[in-house]
C-alpha cells in the first residue's frame, strides 16, 4: 500500500470526545476533519463498531479516516455503547438500542458547526451490517453508505446458519464478542470511572451464544435487522463490496438485484478485509473508490461514477489448492445489471458418478453415501480472515467420504458467474439430515480446489420458518444453492460436484448419522455460464493502486503465533482441529498502551460418533500501561447429545494478579430440527 502524506486538505484530529445520547449515556468518538471545516463545513462519514478505536482498530483507522478527511470529509469513528471508552453495556448485536443510538449520532453530527448537514456511513463486517440497517430506517441526514463484508439476511446468510445448518462460526464469533465485551475502557481517557465501567460490562453483557442458540429457525429475532425483509426501506445510494474468500459475497448480488436506488457492487478475490488491504491480492485503491462515491452523493459532484458497470467482479483463474494465497490470478469483468444479461443457466445431469452433458439420456440409479465425520476437516473457515491460513485445502481427502460426480475433461474454457444450484432428488434414512455440496476445479494431476459450496439442513427444504422432519425412505426434490462465484475452468481440467452428509467442523452435524440416496437423471447441476469476454470489459477503468495515510506506530513487544492443526489418534479415533490465533503484545507508541490477544479454538470428534462433537474457544485479552494491568479470560464450550445442545462458559477478570470478577454459565438448549 502506498502511504500518502500529501492530501488536498490539511487534517486535524480530535482523539477523544463524547457524543451525548438522550438517555444520558455518552459514546466515545474520534474525529478527523479538514482544518478548513471550522469555517467551511463538510459532510460527515460515520464508522460505528464495537472493536475499540483506542487500540484494536487504531492502526486500520489511521490508514482510512485521515485519508478521507484529507479529501474533504469529517470522518468519525464511534465505539458502540458498552465497548471501547463508550459508556453502558452491549448485550447483543444489532439491537434496536444500537440502531437508535446510531440515529442520534448521525443527528448530532449533522448539527455540528463543521458539518454541512449531510452524512454517510461506512464499515466492514459489523460496521457494514449496521450501516445498511440504519439506512433502512431513513434518518434524514444520511445520503449514502459504503459497506463491505455485510449481509442483508441475518439468518440465512450470516455466520449463524447456512441453509438451516448451524455454523461453527456461530460459536467462534460469539466467543469473540464474549471476549471483546469483557474489556475495560482506557483510564487515560475515562479517568477513575474505568473500574465501575469495566465491572458493569463484566456483569451485564451476558452470554450471547445462549440467545443465538435459542433461535434455531428463522423468526422475528433474525428478521430484525434483515433488510431482505423489505428492500424498499433503503432509499439512499449503496456501494456494496465483498470478496470470494469472504463469507458475505452473496449479499452484494442480492442488493444489486433488489434495491431500486443508485447502487454499485464490487467483489474481488479478498477475504474479510477492506479491499485496499485485501488478501488474497490483488488489493485495489478502495479508498479512492470510496472518495469518488462520497464526492458523487455527499457533494453532488458529477464524476461519472454511475456511468460504469453496476457490478464489477474478479474472474478467478484456476489455482492449485492452498490454505492461503498471496495473489489470486484473474481479471475484472463488468456487468451492467444483476441478474446478468450475459450468463445463461447450463444444466448438467447427474449420471453414474458423472456430470453428463445436457443432451445425454441418463438412466435412473440410486447412489448412496453416509459420510464420516472427518469430511470437513479441510474445509477451512466459513468466512476466511486470511490469518491463520483458513482457506479450504485439497479436496481429495474430503471427496473420499463423499458422493462425487465429474465432468469429462474440458476441451475449452468454462467461465461461471453467479450461484450454481444443485437440484437433487433424494431420500434419507433419518428424520433430520443435511447435505453439503461442493464444486471443485480438478487439475490433470488430480488435485481438487474447492471453488464454492452450499449446505442444506434437509428439514429446512421448504422453509426456514417451519422446518419439518423427513420421512425416511421417501423421495424429495430439493434445491441447494451454492455461494456465488466467478471462476474460470481451463481446458484439460474437470468440474467436480461432491455431496456429503456431514461437514464438521464448518457446520454442526445432524443428531445421528444419515444415509443419503441420490437419484440420477432427475438430479442435475445448474451452472451460471458466462461467455469468456464481453466487449465492454476491454474498456473497464482500471483501479488505482492501494493508498492510505501512514499508519500510527505500533511496536510488536511480543511476537504472535498462528497454528491450524488437524490430528487423529488411530488408537481411540479421537480427532481434533486446533486453531491458535495469537497476536502477541503490541504497544501503541502515541499513548503507551500495550494490548495482547490470544485465542485457542478446539473442535473435537471421536470416530463417527455424532454425539461426541464439541467445540471450545478460550480467549485472553491483556491491557497494560505502567502499573495498570487488566486481563480477561473467557472460555466457551459447546457440546451436544442427539436431543440438546450443552453450553458452558466461564468469565474471569483480573486486575493485576487479583481476580476481580468470576462467573460461570451452564445451559441446555433443545435441538430444533438441527
Amino acid at each position: 500500500m502506498h502511504e500518502v502524506t500529501s492530501l488536498p486538505y490539511t487534517v486535524k484530529q480530535d482523539e477523544h470526545l463524547w457524543i451525548p445520547l438522550s438517555d444520558g449515556i455518552r459514546l466515545a468518538a474520534r474525529i478527523w476533519r479538514p482544518v478548513s471545516s471550522d469555517n467551511d463545513p463538510v459532510p460527515a462519514v460515520l464508522e460505528y463498531i464495537p472493536y475499540r478505536k483506542r487500540d484494536l482498530t487504531a492502526v486500520r483507522d489511521s490508514i482510512n479516516h485521515p485519508y478521507m478527511a484529507g479529501h474533504g470529509y469529517a470522518c468519525v469513528r464511534v465505539d458502540l455503547r458498552g465497548t471501547g471508552e463508550s459508556e453502558g453495556v452491549l448485550t447483543d448485536e444489532y439491537l434496536e438500542q444500537e440502531l437508535r443510538d446510531a440515529e442520534e449520532v448521525l443527528a448530532w453530527l449533522a448539527d455540528q458547526p463543521w458539518c454541512d448537514g449531510r452524512t454517510g456511513m461506512m464499515g466492514i463486517s459489523w460496521g457494514g451490517f449496521n450501516a445498511l440497517q440504519v439506512a433502512a430506517r431513513q434518518p434524514p441526514s444520511l445520503r449514502a453508505i459504503a459497506i463491505a463484508s455485510f449481509t442483508d439476511d441475518r439468518y440465512a446468510d450470516d455466520m449463524h446458519f447456512m441453509g438451516g445448518c448451524l455454523l461453527s462460526d456461530n460459536l467462534s464469533e460469539a466467543s469473540t464478542m464474549f471476549a471483546h465485551t469483557s474489556c475495560p475502557p482506557d483510564p487515560a481517557l475515562v479517568g477513575e470511572t474505568w473500574r465501575d465501567m469495566w465491572l458493569q460490562r463484566l456483569e451485564g453483557s451476558g452470554l450471547w451464544l445462549h440467545e443465538w442458540l435459542k433461535h434455531q429457525r428463522r423468526d422475528d429475532y433474525w428478521r430484525h435487522g434483515s433488510v431482505s425483509e423489505n428492500y424498499q426501506d433503503v432509499r439512499c445510494p449503496v456501494f456494496g463490496v465483498s470478496g470470494w474468500a469472504d463469507g458475505y459475497s452473496n449479499s452484494v448480488f442480492r442488493l444489486m438485484e433488489h434495491l431500486d436506488v443508485p447502487r454499485k457492487g464490487l467483489i474481488g478475490p479478498w477475504s474479510h478485509k477492506y479491499p485496499h488491504l485485501g488478501k488474497p491480492g490483488p488489493a485495489i485503491g478502495y479508498l479512492q473508490e470510496v472518495v469518488r462515491w462520497w464526492d458523487r452523493w455527499l457533494k453532488d459532484i458529477d464524476n461519472g461514477v454511475m456511468d460504469e458497470p453496476m457490478l464489477r467482479v474478479w474472474m478467478q483463474d484456476s489455482m492449485p489448492p492452498s490454505t492461503a494465497y498471496a495473489e489470486r490470478p484473474g481479471h475484472w469483468v463488468g456487468e451492467p445489471s444483476w441478474p446478468s444479461p450475459h450468463t445463461r443457466p447450463y444444466e448438467l445431469p447427474l449420471g453414474d458418478h458423472r456430470l453428463a452433458m445436457p443432451q445425454e439420456e441418463i438412466k435412473e440409479q440410486e447412489l448412496r453415501v453416509e459420510s464420516p465425520l472427518s469430511v470437513g476437516q479441510f474445509a477451512g473457515k466459513w468466512c476466511s480472515y486470511s490469518a491463520p491460513p483458513d482457506l479450504p485445502y485439497d479436496q481429495r481427502e474430503e471427496d473420499g467420504g463423499s458422493l462425487v460426480f465429474n465432468t469429462d475433461v474440458l476441451e475449452e474454457n468454462w467461465q461461471i458467474l453467479g450461484s450454481p444450484v444443485a437440484h437433487l432428488e433424494i431420500a434419507v434414512s433419518e428424520p433430520v439430515a443435511m447435505v453439503a455440496v461442493r464444486l471443485s476445479d480438478v487439475a490433470p494431476d488430480g488435485r481438487a480446489t474447492r471453488v464454492t459450496f452450499g449446505m442444506l439442513n434437509l428439514t429446512h427444504r421448504a422453509s426456514d420458518e417451519t422446518p419439518e422432519p423427513l420421512v425416511p425412505g421417501r423421495r424429495y426434490q430439493v434445491d441447494v444453492p451454492l455461494n456465488g462465484v466467478a471462476q474460470d475452468f481451463p481446458p484439460g481440467h474437470r468440474i467436480r460436484l461432491s455431496l456429503s452428509t456431514s461437514y464438521w467442523p464448518l457446520a454442526w452435524p445432524p443428531p445421528q448419522p444419515a444415509r443419503l440416496s441420490v437419484f440420477t437423471g432427475a438430479s442435475r447441476l445448474l451452472l451460471p455460464v458466462r461467455p469468456a469476454a464481453e466487449p465492454q470489459e476491454t474498456t473497464l477503468r482500471p483501479f488505482d493502486e492501494p493508498e492510505g495515510t501512514p499508519p500510527i506506530t505500533a511496536t510488536q513487544v511480543r511476537p504472535g503465533e498462528e497454528r491450524w492443526t488437524v490430528s487423529r489418534n488411530l488408537v481411540d479415533y479421537h480427532s481434533e482441529l486446533q486453531v491458535v490465533k495469537d497476536s502477541g503484545v503490541v504497544r501503541f507508541e502515541d499513548h503507551g498502551l500495550e494490548v495482547g490477544r490470544h485465542v485457542h479454538q478446539r473442535y473435537v470428534w471421536v470416530g463417527d460418533d455424532f454425539e461426541s462433537v464439541w467445540g471450545e474457544v478460550e480467549s485472553t485479552m491483556t491491557f497494560r500501561r505502567g502499573d495498570w494491568h487488566v486481563r480477561t479470560v473467557t472460555r466457551t464450550v459447546l457440546s451436544c447429545s442427539s436431543r440438546e445442545f450443552r453450553l458452558h462458559a466461564q468469565l474471569d477478570g483480573y486486575e493485576g494478579y487479583r481476580r476481580a470478577y468470576s462467573r460461570n454459565w451452564h445451559h441446555t438448549i433443545p435441538r430444533d430440527h438441527v
